[in-house]
């Protein structure tokens, strides 16, 4: 059998988020990595104006490695999108319930009876509605509540840039009582927006409360190029076991490359993350996030985001990152030959 050709270029998209992809590529690991392979290693988001980056969310390119939010993985599995998990992360980045000044409510029982904004764009998946419901789900069921005993307020996003932007006019326009924000730019965002914090969601105790479209975060290859080049794939994971090592002991680093991710000032990452957040970039699929992934999996489908289940064990494959594991800790690999 002769082994498959050697793709010209590996793909890779990550959100704007803490990642071991992102702080592969400040470091030039990926790259350097596949060179001597004469393969080139480009990012979606820096690619060509040309470039399909609706793969992002679609996952329509072969050749790509996804390490982005929940939601649109499952999203393009549920379609019929021949992809495999093949890591998780746990990353608290900050999840809040926010009010307008001088509210009372500061904690998840006052939200009942509330009007809750759920905002709508005119995307193919519309992660940010999704990732409202969810967050307010979680915070409700905090306190023995569900999204019934609340009042959810659709709020269109056309007309407004920046994230949060819609749904924080609505909260000053008294339209609603709550907003859901989550991550380094909406800290900004409400801080300029005058809001106040009714529920911090990471403070909840239980990690059900906080599952959302980044917790746990998803780490996706094609079926295809698993198929024809499993090395590829797992010297890739590879590269990111070696960043997520090297960023635990880098924590001001980590906070530079996290400002360029997210776009977001120091005060802002500062803010969404929490001290130790260097230290929690590894990707594993142990069976506590594969449950996790998989509640979150249910209530997408409930809420009518998946248009078809998605069995999150039959999606998992761990062995590219045995094998990873393998490469840096410098044991050879099982034979895997790929195919024609």
């Amino acid at each position: 059998m002769t082994a498959a050709r050697l793709p010209e270029t590996l793909w890779f998209t990550r959100c704007p988020v803490p990642t071991a992809t992102g702080v592969a590529a400040d470091r030039g690991w990926l790259a350097a990595e596949f060179a001597p392979d004469g393969i080139a290693v480009r990012s979606l988001q820096d690619a060509d104006p040309g470039a399909d980056r609706a793969a992002h969310y679609t996952h329509d390119l072969p050749g790509l490695f996804r390490e982005g939010g929940n939601v649109p993985a499952l999203w393009a599995r549920s379609r019929g999108q021949d992809t495999r998990l093949v890591g998780l992360t746990w990353i608290e980045e900050r999840q809040a319930v926010l009010v307008a000044p001088g509210s009372p409510v500061r904690d998840a029982g006052a939200l009942h009876g509330l009007r809750l904004a759920v905002p709508r764009h005119d995307v193919p998946i519309d992660f940010w509605r999704a990732m409202a419901l969810r967050g307010f789900e979680g915070a409700l069921a905090s306190a023995g509540l569900g999204l019934g005993d609340a009042r959810l307020v659709d709020v269109p996003a056309a007309g407004h840039t920046g994230q949060w932007a819609a749904e924080l006019d609505a909260l000053r326009r008294g339209e609603v009582d709550a907003v859901y924000v989550k991550g380094a730019l909406a800290v900004e965002s409400a801080r300029r927006a005058g809001a106040e914090v009714a529920v911090e969601l990471d403070a909840l105790p239980d990690p059900a409360h906080r599952v959302n479209n980044g917790t746990p975060r998803p780490l996706t290859v094609h079926q295809d190029l698993l198929d024809r080049h499993p090395d590829l794939v797992a010297r890739f994971l590879a590269v990111l076991l070696r960043a997520a090592d090297w960023a635990a002991g880098e924590p001001a680093e980590v906070a530079r490359i996290l400002g360029a991710e997210t776009g977001a000032g120091a005060e802002g990452v500062a803010g969404a993350y929490r001290d130790g957040t260097h230290r929690t970039l590894h990707p594993d699929l142990s069976d506590p996030r594969l449950d996790l992934l998989a509640r979150q999996e249910a209530a997408l489908r409930a809420h009518g985001f998946l248009p078809e289940a998605v069995d999150i064990r039959a999606w998992a494959d761990p062995e590219p990152l045995r094998r990873a594991h393998r490469i840096l800790a410098g044991t050879p690999s099982p034979s895997h030959a790929p195919v024609a």
